[in-house]
């Protein structure tokens, strides 16, 4: 994935199969780009995420407006960030082992790459759902799976053709799921009862713990603002189009998402709204009383929807990676690529990983509890590489290193330490049994970081630490 070099030119032949090869690498424009950060971040997730926000009453609407706020000011340190740090690629991988070093950008890579996976997980376990109201399936664990596989791995397949067939799938899926949206989040306003609406703190606890659960989905159904730094190599001119494609994709998906949300739960009765794996086919059939055909045209929206998430996503889980590979702190299989710069056995492994979760998921859980569970396994698992992000550029900031004076410090230590807060702030509010799964989780990489860091000692690319002489480490007492 990397730039054709001068040398390699001269190794490849003319300077026109040089420019191909550079065109190649970089098929992904500004729209390309803006689009991969949308169809990143909405995905199946909006059209089951009413549900779970009608679980923790009316003000998760309100919580998802912070949310939203919060992934704005990402998609700006992530701009700033690509501008700054001269290897971007992986993003938040590259962030923190540009200023922290290998260990801490090994870490975040790892964390990132768990959660796109685990994250196409939770995506494809909402899509099943629309697949079941589309098709009249009657929903059952191993049926469910083998749907799931169809998600996961069509996608899978895309990405294995090439970035450019994925790019075009990706603007068209985005374009299909935009439109409908827009409808139910302006029509459907025309249709809303005041009555539905529940409770403001409907999760029969405290405020705190309803916070925690619409926290939970929001910042889950937000996961993607990274989706272009990401990417970065395969971003036309990255310094500018990243923090553009972060930030327009974002601000859209933003909106989008307050609107519709609060749109569902108008139209549908809050006891009917809450555990519901398919909301918008309620939805729609509210708009269109008189016909069932509705709500299967909204289960067929939101099936487009998943898979054109998925695809971007495929796409995020194999350049993470890939780009942790080539710096040789992954797994060297990670960075083998065919004749179309494909990462082939990162997709491969990518993909079968979520299977094999979803397998288990399927084994032992039903329904709604399937997603919401790999929801929270994914938003603390990412929110510790935002926070290392954040750091990462706070560090820069007050350093002598910085080349910014006066407002714009002002402004951009603002966007750094509202991101370091925010990161702190999801970790927090979603619960210490999430937090201790993800420990475990993070702790497991290190095991795998202590082999790897040996290889790199044994092939002279990392320093050996220096150990007391022999006659000293033995001495009595010591």
């Amino acid at each position: 994935m990397a730039l054709t070099t001068d040398a390699a030119a001269s190794r490849d032949g003319t300077p026109a199969e040089s420019t191909r090869n550079q065109q190649r690498a970089h098929a992904l424009g500004l729209t390309s780009s803006t689009g991969l950060v949308v169809g990143s971040i909405v995905g199946t997730g909006v059209f089951t995420m009413p549900a779970v926000l009608a679980g923790a009453g009316t003000m998760s609407l309100v919580v998802l407006g912070v949310i939203a706020v919060g992934a704005l000011l990402l998609g700006v340190l992530f701009g700033q960030l690509t501008r700054r740090v001269a290897n971007s690629d992986g993003g938040v991988y590259a962030y923190a082992r540009h200023e922290f070093g290998d260990f801490a950008g090994y870490l975040v890579g790892w964390c990132y790459w768990i959660q796109s996976w685990a994250g196409n997980a939770a995506i494809v376990s909402s899509w099943v759902f629309y697949v079941d109201a589309l098709f009249h399936i009657t929903p059952n664990g191993m049926g469910n799976w083998g749907i799931a596989m169809v998600g996961l791995w069509v996608p899978a397949v895309v990405n294995l053709v090439g970035v450019r067939q994925m790019a075009w799938f990706q603007n068209l899926t985005v374009v299909l799921k935009f439109l409908p949206l827009l409808f139910v989040g302006v029509v459907g306003w025309f249709f809303v009862r005041s009555a539905n609406f529940g409770p403001f703190n409907a999760s029969g606890g405290s405020l705190y713990s309803g916070i925690g659960i619409a926290a939970g989905v929001a910042l889950f159904s937000f996961i993607g603002v990274e989706a272009a730094a990401v990417t970065a190599k395969r971003v036309r001119d990255p310094r500018r189009n990243v923090g553009r494609a972060s930030i327009t994709g974002t601000a859209a998906s933003a909106v989008l998402y307050v609107l519709v949300s609060a749109a569902v739960m108008g139209l549908v009765a809050h006891h009917g709204l809450v555990n519901n794996g398919a909301p918008f086919v309620n939805a729609f059939e509210s708009i269109f009383s008189q016909g069932a055909w509705a709500g299967r045209l909204v289960a067929a929206l939101a099936v487009i929807s998943g898979i054109g998430a998925l695809n971007g996503w495929t796409l995020i889980v194999t350049e993470t990676s890939r780009a942790i590979a080539k710096d040789d702190l992954f797994p060297r299989p990670f960075a083998w690529a065919d004749h179309k710069d494909t990462a082939w056995f990162g997709i491969l492994i990518g993909t079968g990983l979520p299977s094999l979760l979803m397998l288990w998921r399927y084994s032992t859980s039903s329904g709604l509890t399937i997603f919401t569970y790999l929801v929270d396994l994914s938003v603390v698992t990412v929110a510790i590489p935002y926070f290392f992000s954040a750091i990462a550029q706070l560090t820069y900031l007050v350093s002598r290193r910085r080349r910014v004076e006066g407002w714009r410090l002002a402004r951009d230590l603002t966007v750094a330490g509202a991101s370091v807060l925010f990161s702190l702030w999801v970790t927090f509010a979603s619960g210490y049994q999430v937090v201790y799964q993800a420990m475990l989780v993070l702790l497991i990489g290190l095991v795998l970081y202590a082999f790897l860091n040996a290889r790199r000692e044994r092939l002279g690319e990392a320093a050996e630490p220096v150990e007391l002489p022999t006659e000293v480490a033995s001495a009595p007492g010591v």
